[in-house]
């Protein structure tokens, strides 16, 4: 009776330890869907096309940009503030400035606030879609194409929000294969093929 007790136990134990393994695993995938549909913690609304609906209500929306810690790069938006009707798309620019001797890679993170308002901010295009490359001493504005949805108008959390805040933070990641070097393998190849040419 112990023994089976004990194995009862060890099965029970098993399984709780499986179940909050796989919970672990699934949280972040359900956490960033529920972010992206909701708008909580700031997560943006994404659509492929622009809104139907234009009102005369507007919204002053402010851009920030930061940069991670060890991110080599000069990074701000172009204009801080735009004055934007909801439903309108509209066109910004951040400025990036690689000021090192190297290329670097580097990823977006975004926020919006309030996040009441997240999930009505929507991005058609976005440079923060894709990594982007600095190429040395390389500079370059990247857009973000946007509209405020109209429908924030119909939640009593959102409704009352006439100032939003965009901010990206820049992170520097690894380098893709295709912007590695292969200069000095290149020279090595070019001296042996011209002296094995005079000794013909």
């Amino acid at each position: 009776m112990r023994l089976e007790g004990r194995h009862k136990t060890l099965a029970q134990t098993l399984g709780v330890v499986v179940t909050m393994g796989a919970l672990a695993w699934a949280s972040v995938p359900f956490y960033d869907w529920f972010c992206r549909v909701t708008g909580f913690g700031g997560a943006t609304g994404v659509s492929t096309t622009a809104s139907d609906v234009v009102l005369d209500e507007t919204v002053l929306v402010r851009f920030d940009g930061s940069l991670d810690r060890g991110m080599p790069w000069d990074f701000k938006p172009v204009v801080r503030t735009m004055e934007v009707k909801l439903g309108e798309t509209n066109l910004a620019f951040y400025e990036a400035h690689n000021p090192t001797d190297r290329p670097v890679a580097g990823s977006a993170s975004f926020n919006v606030y309030p996040y009441e308002a997240g999930g009505y901010f929507v991005k058609i295009d976005c440079f923060c879609f894709e990594e982007q490359v600095l190429q040395p001493g390389e500079t370059v504005q990247m857009p973000v194409s946007f509209f405020v949805d109209p429908e924030m108008l119909d939640d009593r959390d959102a409704k009352f929000v006439r100032r939003i805040t965009l901010s990206y933070t820049f992170h520097e990641i690894e380098l893709p294969a295709t912007q590695a070097t292969l200069t000095p393998d290149a020279s090595v190849t070019t001296t042996t093929a011209t002296e094995d040419e005079g000794t013909l």
